[in-house]
């Protein structure tokens, strides 16, 4: 061999060991057969001694370039047709039709099989075409093959999705069904809004949030530590030391929080007391010129639009004690997410503490007085330790002395309460 010859080898070889990390073996038998066509006669013998590429590798190469030539662009069966595989632009490796068979083309009968066998599987929505199936894939795939059909888990959720079955949460639904005033309540919330905050008068968003056990609890959540806590296995109350019952009371102006601990029962007496001890504390401190409160609220609970209880501690714990004009606005049944102490200070208050058990009241209060945001959210605590009744019952004569108004709008949910006793009287 010349030494032409031997550089000529060596150039092929170097060629061929920088592209064939990128090859697969239909590129790099074609690859070979163009670069011994390209070397005239001879030219397989010196591909296969410089690249290690068999001989026969490359005739088959070869014979594939030769028909791919004899054929049309439009009825050749070897047209690199590119399609998305992994975030990538690839070709077409087999021919159309190449490889393993898929599994209901093999047993024609599995899609027969698998309908039969959904039967009593599936449930569905009677009022539309939505269906859904009970089983795990793994136990329908058991069935099938004790049926004689040899399947897969994989296989079984392929053709549940052909046959337009997919995994699905539950979804809550938006809104309430049947509640046309819906619209026209939350405009008319953001009228009110309006009016106060320009006026320079308060308004604050108010509200239960879930009640937690104190002690050696799981809380949801993780955090970074090195070791994991240790709580108890089953969150029996029965070894609490107590029950917390936190009220919110956000002010919406100036993005501050209040938050009250109760130990008791999440009563329209526990609500009203929390906004008397705000008021008194905070309230007419940062408002001193009001005579006018406006309050957001849920459409049910202790403070709910229907809680005789609630209106009848309002007037005589709030509006008498301190002489205020307190107007309520309450969320349409279904809409307390829009209750901004929702978003904008129990949501910060559970990331707060998320993964950390609250083993005491002190450290309860304690992660809800160190929620910030980068808003500039300040927040305060306090720990209420009265005890209140439950199921207070008032009748319509009581309701009916107090001084209240409904609105014109939406007047279930939209109602002002005056003092009766004048300022003179107090």
């Amino acid at each position: 061999m010349n030494i032409q010859a031997i550089r000529d080898k060596q150039t092929i070889k170097n060629k061929f060991d920088l592209l064939r990390p990128f090859f697969d073996e239909r590129l790099c038998r074609l690859w070979a057969a163009t670069e011994a066509r390209a070397l005239g006669r001879g030219g397989a013998s010196a591909i296969a001694a410089a690249t290690g590429i068999t001989y026969s590798r490359i005739l088959v190469g070869l014979r594939e370039l030769e028909r791919r030539e004899a054929e049309t662009a439009t009825q050749s069966s070897f047209r690199l047709s590119p399609h998305r595989f992994c975030g990538r632009t690839q070709y077409r490796v087999r021919r159309p039709g190449a490889g393993r068979k898929l599994t209901e083309v093999k047993d024609p009968t599995i899609l027969a099989a698998v309908e039969r066998l959904l039967t009593d599987e599936i449930a569905g929505d009677p009022m539309s075409d939505q269906r859904w199936v009970r089983s795990s894939l793994r136990h329908i795939a058991k069935q099938l093959t004790q049926e004689g059909h040899h399947v897969s888990p994989g296989v079984v959720g392929r053709l549940l999705k052909n046959m337009g079955f997919s995994l699905k949460a539950n979804k809550r639904k938006q809104g309430r069904p049947g509640c046309p005033e819906r619209d026209e309540q939350f405009k008319y919330i953001a009228a009110q809004k309006q009016r106060f905050t320009g006026a320079g008068l308060p308004v604050i968003s108010v509200d239960t949030k879930k009640k937690e056990l104190i002690g050696e609890f799981r809380n949801n959540g993780r955090t970074w530590r090195r070791k994991a806590e240790e709580v108890h296995e089953h969150d029996f109350p029965g070894v609490a030391e107590c029950r917390a019952v936190p009220l919110g009371i956000y002010d919406v102006a100036r993005n501050e929080g209040f938050v009250y601990v109760g130990v008791s029962n999440a009563t329209p007496e526990f609500t009203v007391h929390s906004l008397a001890r705000w008021w008194n504390t905070a309230g007419q401190k940062t408002y001193p010129r009001a005579r006018e409160l406006l309050i957001l609220a849920d459409g049910g609970g202790s403070n709910g639009s229907r809680v005789r209880a609630w209106k009848f501690h309002l007037q005589n714990k709030l509006c008498e004690a301190f002489g205020l004009t307190v107007t309520v606005c309450h969320y349409p049944t279904g809409c307390s997410k829009w209750n901004p102490v929702e978003h904008r200070l129990f949501s910060y208050i559970s990331i707060n503490w998320a993964g950390k058990p609250l083993r005491t009241l002190t450290s309860m209060l304690n992660y809800i007085r160190g929620t910030t945001t980068s808003t500039g959210l300040k927040v305060e605590a306090f720990l209420d330790e009265e005890t209140y009744r439950k199921a207070e019952k008032l009748s319509r004569q009581d309701v009916d002395l107090l001084g209240i108004k409904a609105h014109t709008v939406c007047p279930a949910w939209n109602y002002t309460l005056r003092p009766r006793v004048p300022a003179s009287r107090r």
